[in-house]
């Protein structure tokens, strides 16, 4: 399939040659898009806390530059990217688990908010960078567990730490987006356009972190175990790791050509058929893997979790013209599928995903293929 795959002419060529600092670069989302920028020819700089946990990026073999630093340490990090003078940054570093966050708050604000900040004020008079692109989380949005999706022009809000870590970074980016970056002074006392990506519940292969639904049903199977699930009738807007990244990958193109209408917040979501509970991702998972065995558990708990969550992406359908290529079988078939080659052959099925993935995206003549 790689053969079918012209990788240089996604998001018009855009990529190619240009200077990407990736922050969080080590973690799940991260790896995949350090894959993905190689592929479409970036020349990748990487910023992270150094990964002590099993994770994908270990297993890709790619040609980046990478820095093993703490985003809170802003002296060092603006250092840092004076010395890389990007041209285009892509912010995920953060604390990323609800759960966690209830352990220590004080390192999910410190991290998802001061080192937010730090980002931004590193990238403030950098004449090479052109575009920040910063990615939060749908549960930045005040949940009010609504049975419709929320809009980016909803509240933010946050029950738990987490959740209000990543309102209040969407709160700090408005902020600087209009005291700093403002789209009126573009291009005359400054020439930073600054996006916000906003996704849902993402899977795929690779991600073994703790409390996540799939890796704690691929970690059991694998070791023959029955997994617990503590709260079946959960709904999440479900989607494939890569759907949200061709949304953050549509946003540095659009920033990257000048499109000042773009620096603003946005959702990348699946469709609404993929909005599913907990107990329905499950049944899928069986499906393509025999060997799933689940234990339905009281939840005890004691913190707070929603219950309902979803995303409208319809701004993001009509003035970014982006859309999901995978609905949810094909995005459990695939992520199963990774996990499966990998525990049962020792097989990497990064490169392959994304190759299909892409291949799957010009079928559907999606914007960023063209």
């Amino acid at each position: 399939m790689e053969n079918l795959v012209n990788f240089n002419a996604l998001f018009e060529g855009v990529y190619k040659g240009k200077k990407v600092l990736l922050t969080g670069h080590t973690g799940f989302k991260g790896s995949w898009l350090a894959l993905w920028l190689t592929k479409l020819g970036a020349e990748v700089y990487g910023y992270s806390l150094k990964n002590t946990e099993v994770h994908h990026l270990q297993y890709l073999d790619l040609n980046i530059q990478e820095t093993l630093n703490d985003i809170r340490d802003f002296k060092t990090l603006k250092e840092y990217i004076q010395k890389v003078q990007p041209d285009i940054v892509f912010h995920l570093a953060a604390q990323a688990l609800v759960r966690p966050s209830y352990e220590n708050p004080i390192e999910t604000f410190s991290s998802n908010v001061m080192g937010t900040l730090h980002v931004y004020e590193a990238c403030k008079n950098i004449p090479s960078i052109k575009a920040i692109v910063n990615v939060t989380s749908d549960k930045c949005y005040e949940n009010k567990e609504w049975i419709w999706g929320y809009r980016e022009n909803e509240a933010m809000g946050g029950y738990d730490p987490y959740s209000a870590s990543k309102g209040c970074a969407e709160l700090l980016t408005a902020s600087y987006r209009n005291s700093f970056f403002n789209v009126s002074d573009y291009n005359k006392k400054h020439q930073v356009l600054l996006a916000s990506g906003r996704a849902g519940n993402v899977i795929g292969g690779g991600d073994w972190a703790k409390d996540r639904l799939i890796p704690d049903i691929v970690k059991a199977t694998a070791q023959k175990q029955a997994v617990l699930i503590r709260n079946p009738l959960a709904t999440r807007p479900w989607q494939h790791v890569l759907e949200p990244l061709s949304g953050y990958l549509t946003l540095g193109w659009k920033m990257l050509q000048q499109d000042v209408s773009v620096a603003d917040g946005w959702n990348f979501g699946p469709n609404v058929d993929s909005n599913l509970q907990v107990g329905d991702v499950v049944k899928l998972a069986k499906n393509n893997w025999n060997d799933v065995q689940i234990t339905i558990g009281k939840n005890t708990e004691e913190h707070h979790e929603a219950n309902l969550l979803m995303l409208d992406c319809s701004k993001a359908n009509k003035l970014l013209k982006w859309t999901p290529v995978w609905g949810i079988e094909t995005t459990l078939q695939k992520t199963i599928g990774w996990y499966k080659e990998f525990y049962l052959n020792n097989n990497i099925m990064s490169i392959n995903d994304l190759e299909s993935y892409v291949s799957d995206a010009k079928k559907a003549n999606c914007v960023w293929t063209k």
